[in-house]
């Protein structure tokens, strides 16, 4: 739990002046399959900030030039935290969790506009096959305290090689009205029990299904 609250608190999502309901901060996912001779290698990821989930990490930056130290020191705050939560991402194959290396060959942290986006690469442990497999891959804050999603199933990208071979679709839940009320009942201090997974019921599955 202190990782997961340290990272947001980082980014200062325990700051932002927002309704009391869950969820209190918001990241915009993109992501692209990583492929090596006909093998799923890992996944690059974009996440988006809302604008005032970023404003802490912007001030400290201040007029840094994005290849600055201080853009390197703030990134790499943020990635040994996210690191610390397994990227924030389950991937499953075949009923079986799917393992990450915890040392992503790059990663960075930069100013869009009004926003903070932070890019890494997620990289699997193992090399994993893709002819005739199907893959699920969700990102998510287990607390619910951050909503992190997908805008469009076109958010999730296959490299051009895969165009004929795999398709992905992007499915997101409808939790019941209870899980519902429970989450807008929650406000800043609160926090679901562990087991409830209340992020998870919210998270956004992406199928990737090769012939």
């Amino acid at each position: 739990m202190c990782n997961r609250i340290a990272f947001f608190t980082l980014i200062s999502a325990l700051f932002s002046p927002v309704a009391s309901a869950h969820p209190h901060s918001f990241i915009t996912l993109v992501t692209t399959v990583m492929t090596e001779n006909d093998q799923l290698t890992g996944l690059k990821m974009q996440w988006t900030m809302d604008e005032i989930t970023s404003a802490d990490l912007l001030y400290d930056a201040g007029n840094a030039k994005p290849d600055s130290p201080v853009w390197k020191k703030l990134a790499a705050e943020v990635m040994a935290n996210v690191l610390g939560q397994h990227y924030f991402t389950e991937f499953w194959h075949n009923g079986k969790k799917v393992t990450f290396n915890n040392l992503p060959p790059e990663y960075g942290l930069a100013r869009v506009g009004h926003q903070a986006v932070l890019t890494f690469v997620l990289p699997l442990a193992h090399p994993q096959p893709l002819k005739g497999q199907t893959y699920q891959i969700a990102t998510f804050d287990p607390t619910y305290f951050v909503d992190m999603s997908y805008d469009n199933s076109s958010d999730v990208k296959l490299p051009k090689t895969l165009a004929s071979l795999c398709k992905i679709s992007v499915k997101t839940p409808q939790p019941n009205e209870d899980t519902l009320a429970f989450a807008q009942s929650l406000d800043k201090a609160d926090a679901p029990p562990e087991d409830m997974e209340l992020g998870k019921q919210f998270a956004q599955q992406v199928i990737l299904q090769c012939q």
